[in-house]
């Protein structure tokens, strides 16, 4: 089945689940603010609020499949949407701090599995640990060993995941590299010499761009190049110490990509940075696999609209993370919130949900025939690569430490001083612990 075929089956699906919704009594959705309720029955016997950032393009489409999967499971219970847009889960996390500050969580929400979980969730006491459920659904079977130890503290598992991304991903535009003669680059020399010769061939900025985080993730593919896994690994287990010349040389690297990026980045989500390699502004944007999904949506054709390798540099190494749900400690709605983790590690949820946001199951039995070209490759690569985690994206550091360092890029960005930038970066591994 292909990847148009896999998007118009789920919407097929989504629409039939509305319309048998509609058909009970008293059935409504509404929207306030950023949380849209969806009463899935008339009876309105229990709910369950569900805090993500997902709002937009494949993340909400994949998203609201899951939610049409839990409509059936569950009839009788309301789903609260409370998605907050922007920044990658910025803006959603500051106010779930906000609110489980509060003592005001939410039922169930999104964390990446690593040290975001760990680190933050688990270490403030503010969710339930899940064995039950694992052992319940035999969710140890399915679940990938490499993954189980990441959402995992004291012999207890506390959440649910619910796919695998993939972040060291260049996508590129195949037109504009035929029309320039350049071949897809494998290596930080060959992808210089490619930014070199579009930049003489007239592209002020080769390399598209968006705002901070996206420079975070940025820096961590090239760090890894420059790094390869052990190095990599190794700064964040204290084996390799952030003063080093090997990071010098990564931190030296990124500064001289970031040469060829757009100047207006700061103001640009990372849609737009991918919208720019399909319009042919840019042949390269370095983002993570849910871009596949943002160009499914608009009806690109692999292949032919975009492509897409391993960040130069990093063949054989597939730096991941995982989205995954929590059961919150005291949640207002507890039952609930366990039937759509249930929902969310099922492979039923997760067959919906994956090959519309442009991510692969957590689950190794997922259904093969609903994914398309380039979430195949990505199973195959998880399957057979050297697995590292991600940085930008919650798996090697807590939250933090990542701020720290966030903040130091901040910095960077502005007077783009190498040395002062690692200083900072040798003093937030001190400042961490």
């Amino acid at each position: 089945m292909t990847a148009k075929k896999v998007f118009r089956f789920v919407a097929v699906l989504l629409a039939l689940t509305l319309v048998a919704a509609a058909c009970g009594d008293d059935s409504t959705s509404t929207t306030d603010g950023d949380s849209t309720a969806t009463t899935l029955s008339s009876g309105g016997a229990d709910e369950v609020e569900v805090f993500s950032w997902w709002t937009g393009g494949g993340e909400a489409a994949g998203l609201d499949a899951m939610i049409a999967v839990f409509a059936n499971t569950d009839p009788d219970i309301t789903f609260v949407n409370s998605a907050v847009a922007g920044g990658a889960g910025t803006n959603a996390r500051a106010v779930l701090a906000s609110r489980l500050q509060a003592n005001d969580p939410p039922d169930s929400w999104q964390g990446h599995a690593g040290q975001e979980l760990i680190g933050t969730y688990v270490a403030a006491d503010q969710i339930e640990p899940l064995n039950f459920l694992y052992d319940q659904e035999g969710w140890l079977d399915v679940m990938p060993e490499t993954l189980i130890p990441l959402i995992s503290d004291g012999g207890n598992i506390y959440s649910v995941p619910v796919n695998i991304h993939r972040a060291n991903v260049l996508w590129t535009n195949p037109t504009v590299l035929a029309d320039n003669g350049i071949d897809v680059p494998a290596t930080l020399d060959d992808f210089f010499a490619a930014l070199d010769a579009l930049k003489a061939a007239g592209m002020d900025a080769p390399l598209a761009m968006g705002e901070q985080w996206t420079s975070m993730h940025l820096m961590e593919t090239i760090m890894l190049a420059s790094m390869g896994a052990d190095g990599w690994n190794g700064l964040w287990d204290g084996s390799v110490s952030w003063d080093s010349a090997d990071v010098t040389a990564a931190l030296e690297a990124f500064d001289k990509v970031l040469g060829y990026t757009n100047s207006d980045a700061s103001a640009l989500s990372w849609q737009d940075a991918g919208q720019l390699v399909l319009d042919g502004d840019a042949a390269f944007n370095i983002m993570g696999d849910w871009a596949e999904g943002f160009y499914r949506e608009l009806g690109m054709e692999p292949n032919v609209d975009f492509g897409w390798a391993p960040v130069p540099g990093t063949a054989g190494l597939f730096q991941f993370l995982s989205d995954s749900f929590v059961l919150a400690k005291n949640a207002p709605h507890r039952d609930a919130a366990i039937a759509w983790l249930t929902v969310a590690g099922s492979l039923e949820g997760q067959d919906a949900f994956n090959p519309v946001k442009g991510s692969i199951p957590a689950r190794s039995d997922g259904d093969r025939s609903l994914y398309g070209e380039y979430l195949l490759s990505a199973m195959d690569d998880w399957a057979s690569d050297t697995v590292v985690g991600s940085l930008t994206h919650g798996v090697v550091a807590n939250d933090s430490w990542k701020s720290e360092i966030d903040s130091a890029l901040g910095l960077f960005l502005l007077d783009r001083d190498v040395a002062a930038f690692q200083t900072a970066l040798v003093a937030a591994q001190t400042a961490s612990g």
